[in-house]
């Protein structure tokens, strides 16, 4: 069986007449797991096919087998049952990009049990908060930096941790994951689980509040085969990048289950620290076919010479994670030849709106719907709004189950908070945006962060898009301040690049001003201008608006 082949019995798809993919219907088992059905079944097809290319800063390599990744899951699932570890029960892991990362997620597949991924800059507040809410029994942490510290100061507060694995180094009191492992056999008996069960568990990135807890189940894997093969465009003969921690949904997104449902090979470096240089290199080196980042990381590859780098095998590029500036894709273009295509989604669901093969980007559009889900942009009654007016982004379904492929089960322990998204058969993105003539979607912000000044609804993405086009802007935050007479004024935070770090006068707030005046409609000009040293963000590097909003209001205050 070919692999190119294999995810054609899961899914039924069909495409227009330009072979745009305009269908894609899900066909699989109730009894599907992605371990067993999946990972197993292209060990036994096609042992020898790579599945994972790991590397570190340090100069490790190692090359994983679909072969060794099937046995290695059984190992993981031998020692963690030898341990204690049962279906149902909930195991955190914190394991930056190690490659063991990914015999733990299969090996707890197969068990049954629930995978809580989580990153490593969690402190021990942060770790007591997650191990309470999600009843947190078990965890597998790494050994590098002071995770074990952090960790191990909430187990001795938090009482409920039944056992705790170590990944690359030793701790008194931790079991030694890499070393045990070898100690069990490379065989599982099945354990049956059903494919409406709960499988993984996502702690959201918290811009407002705590961190809410998204449950998937077993039928959220097979529904990121869209995300793979249709929005990243891989095969059998891929090698694919997607620039992410394990502790967050965006490496299930693009580092597990669409990549090895299309027998890809999925690439990961291990390092601690961003470097656009480092990333440059592995491509080169490695022949890196596919990437996948946000536009922040995209922004700062292009900052490095790429000249210097030999970038022929990329020939695909996927972007997500932030609303996409036209000057980032057209820059990436002229610099690549590679065309930016843009996705949309959320960690409750797989890939919302995107571009796909066939269909011709349009800079600054996160594309269409894709055919997963039925996508509607309403207004505040529920209504569709006609083309061009800017609505809040809705999935209708109807009539179905909570437990749909593709989307979340809910909100762990929270009916009430899931039930504020998703009744009546409307699940509420809460992002909004407008749709043109033909079908593409052009972001304009979270609902929260919506500024209506003097009667305009102003979405703060198309005024960070052009501020960024300026030579002084390295990073932007729009957002709105009170004013008694216009109800909100626009707001820009803006991060200077580094050779403008000493010009941020009132001179340079009126050039950017009237940049703004000049390159869009004149009302969204910010009245106000604030130069910082950064922006305040989550720790999976999202903006937080709404700090910036708390700061402006205080001190708006104090005036």
């Amino acid at each position: 069986m070919r692999l190119r082949n294999f995810n054609e019995k899961f899914v039924t798809e069909g495409r227009d007449k330009n072979g745009v993919i305009n269908k894609f219907e899900i066909n699989v088992p109730g009894n599907f797991n992605f371990a067993y059905d999946v990972i197993d079944e292209i060990a036994k097809t096609d042992p020898g096919k790579t599945a994972i290319i790991w590397c570190n800063e340090a100069g490790e390599e190692k090359y994983i087998t679909y072969s060794e990744l099937s046995k290695k899951s059984c190992q993981a699932a031998n020692l963690l049952t030898a341990y204690g570890i049962k279906k149902g029960d909930k195991v955190m892991s914190v394991l930056k990009r190690h490659y063991q990362f990914w015999f733990l997620a299969m090996g707890l597949c197969k068990i049954g049990a629930v995978l809580i991924p989580a990153t490593n800059q969690l402190q021990k507040k942060d770790y007591l908060y997650r191990f309470g809410a999600a009843e947190v029994s078990y965890l597998v942490a790494t050994g590098e930096g002071d995770v074990t510290v952090s960790a191990g100061e909430a187990i001795e507060e938090y009482k409920g941790i039944k056992e705790k694995f170590i990944v690359r180094g030793s701790c008194d009191g931790w079991v030694d994951f890499d070393g045990e492992i070898e100690k069990y056999p490379d065989t599982f008996e099945r354990i049956e689980t059903d494919s409406s069960e709960d499988m993984l568990l996502y702690f959201t990135s918290g811009t407002t509040g705590y961190p809410k807890m998204v449950v998937h189940s077993y039928k959220y894997g097979i529904a990121h085969l869209f995300t793979a093969k249709h929005w990243h465009n891989l095969n059998d003969e891929s090698i694919h990048l997607t620039i992410s921690e394990t502790g967050w949904a965006k490496s299930m997104w693009g580092k597990m289950y669409g990549q090895f449902l299309c027998g890809a090979a999925v690439f990961v470096f291990d390092f601690n620290r961003f470097k656009a240089e480092d990333i440059l290199a592995k491509i080169e080196q490695y022949k890196i076919t596919s990437l996948c980042a946000p536009p922040t990381m995209f922004r700062l590859l292009m900052l490095a010479d790429l000249s210097k780098y030999d970038l022929s095998s990329l020939k695909y590029s996927t972007i997500a994670g932030e609303a996409l500036s036209p000057d980032v894709y057209n820059n990436w273009y002229k610099q690549t030849g590679i065309k930016l295509m843009e996705g949309f989604g959320q960690t409750e669901t797989i890939i919302i709106a995107c571009n796909v093969p066939g269909m011709e980007p349009k800079p600054g559009s996160m594309g269409k719907a894709v055919p997963v889900y039925d996508v509607d942009i309403v207004d505040s009654e529920g209504k569709s709004l006609p083309a061009g007016e800017t609505g809040e982004i809705v999935l209708r379904t109807g009539d179905a189950s909570r437990d749909m492929f593709g989307m979340f089960k809910g909100y762990y322990k929270n009916e009430e908070a899931t039930s504020s998204v998703w009744n009546k058969g409307i699940y509420h993105t809460g992002d909004t945006a407008w749709r043109d003539e033909d079908g593409y979607i052009w972001y304009v912000g979270r609902n929260d962060d919506l500024i209506k000044a003097s009667g305009y609804r102003i979405g703060p993405f198309e005024i960070e898009s052009v501020l960024l086009e300026h030579p002084a802007v390295l990073e932007a935050a729009v957002t709105g301040v009170k004013d008694p007479v216009r109800g909100q004024v626009v707001k820009a935070t803006i991060v200077l690049r580094s050779e403008y770090k000493d010009k941020g006068d009132e001179k340079l707030v009126k050039e950017l001003q009237e940049h703004v005046k000049n390159t869009t409609a004149p009302y969204k000009y910010p009245r106000i201008v604030e130069f910082v040293s950064e922006l305040p963000k989550t720790i999976s590097g999202k903006i937080r608006r709404a700090e910036i909003r708390e700061k402006s209001e205080e001190i708006r205050s104090q005036e």
